[in-house]
């Protein structure tokens, strides 16, 4: 498709905006004037929303805005509890960020562009956009996943890539009014140009959509190849109870800084392997293995985690869970243990 003329672009603006006016989601880190929204509500919200869908954000949104209600308080807290109030939202990395960069701001100010955004800690091309669109009134596109099926439906681009994307969201992009159309291409893509179900009939953008046109709209884009899902196997062991359990500090980018049942990886694919960690575990812990209680599975990114886990005698001292942020992973291990204890009705 050849590039809007003026006047057509003028009329994709109005018509994205004057839907988005009317049907714009009524989200609370919306709230204040447009392209001046408060930065810190703001902020928390882009990171939240960066791995978790909307209806989960909401209320991990309000619970770490109750937990540190201003950039300084967030600042000012031990990471700990900042990776216990983000508890359950995943990719605990986004939190850890989200505390150095605060920590920046507090000491410094808020960034006055979209340069000084994006040199903050964890804050990568989509968010130093959104940023300084929703909060500054700057003229930066955002780049997303529903931008991009957007903008490939209506173009009816198979296979866009980022720059191509980048590209076309820069051209539509209402200068007057940068962070509300970038909400609104945003909002389009979450809740009319939907990945398996377009309402085409509803879309305000259907009168110069090309995949609407061929009516085939879910031809794009064409889906990516899905990476190789990474199997990976460690034991464990529960010293103590569910409420009060031995635990360690995780380490590495995808679980560090939370707590967790002590474990060790192995390769299930060697001859005694899991016997071999569980015995080098508890010399670690200077513990005695026991029973085996079961073994729990979780998803995350491309890979796929199973825990296999033991009680154990001995070793450090268990604390109390309830103080500690854990993984999911390490709730469902210690949920194992939970109908041993329940006793027969």
């Amino acid at each position: 498709m050849p590039d809007f003329t003026p006047a057509e672009l003028t009329r994709v603006r109005s018509a994205l905006l004057g839907w988005f006016d009317r049907n714009g989601r009524d989200l609370p880190w919306r709230h204040g004037p447009e392209g001046r929204r408060d930065p810190y509500r703001a902020w928390v919200a882009e990171v939240l929303l960066q791995q978790t869908q909307v209806a989960r954000g909401l209320t991990y949104y309000q619970r770490f805005l109750d937990s540190f209600p201003t950039v300084h308080a967030l600042a000012a807290a031990p990471q700990e509890a900042v990776l216990k109030a983000w508890e359950g939202c995943g990719y605990y990395a986004r939190a850890r960020n989200l505390h150095r960069a605060a920590q920046h701001v507090a000491a410094h100010g808020y960034p006055h562009d979209h340069a000084g955004w994006l040199a903050l800690p964890g804050v990568g091309p989509y968010t130093a956009a959104a940023l300084s669109s929703l909060t500054q009134n700057a003229a930066h596109a955002v780049n997303d996943g529903n931008v991009r099926r957007v903008l490939a439906r209506l173009h009816a681009h198979p296979q866009p890539t980022p720059a191509w994307v980048q590209a076309h969201a820069d051209t539509l992009l209402d200068p007057d009014r940068p962070g509300a159309w970038n909400e609104a291409v945003m909002d389009l893509g979450a809740t009319i140009c939907t990945p398996k179900a377009p309402q085409c009939h509803r879309c305000p953008l259907s009168p110069w959509c090309q995949a609407a046109a061929l009516g085939t709209p879910t031809a794009y884009p064409a889906p990516k190849p899905r990476p190789a899902v990474q199997d990976l196997h460690a034991v464990a062991v529960l010293i103590g109870t569910p409420e009060h359990a031995a635990l360690e500090e995780r380490t590495g980018t995808l679980l560090g800084g939370l707590m967790g049942l002590p474990s060790q990886s192995f390769d299930p694919a060697q001859p005694a392997a899991q016997a071999q960690a569980i015995a080098a575990l508890c010399n670690r812990l200077h513990a005695t293995p026991g029973e085996t209680l079961g073994q729990v599975t979780h998803a995350m990114t491309h890979r796929r985690v199973t825990l296999h886990v033991y009680r154990a005698t001995g070793g450090p001292a268990p604390q109390d869970v309830s103080r500690a942020a854990l993984s999911r992973l390490d709730r469902k291990a210690l949920n194992l243990m939970t109908p041993l204890l329940t006793p027969p009705t």
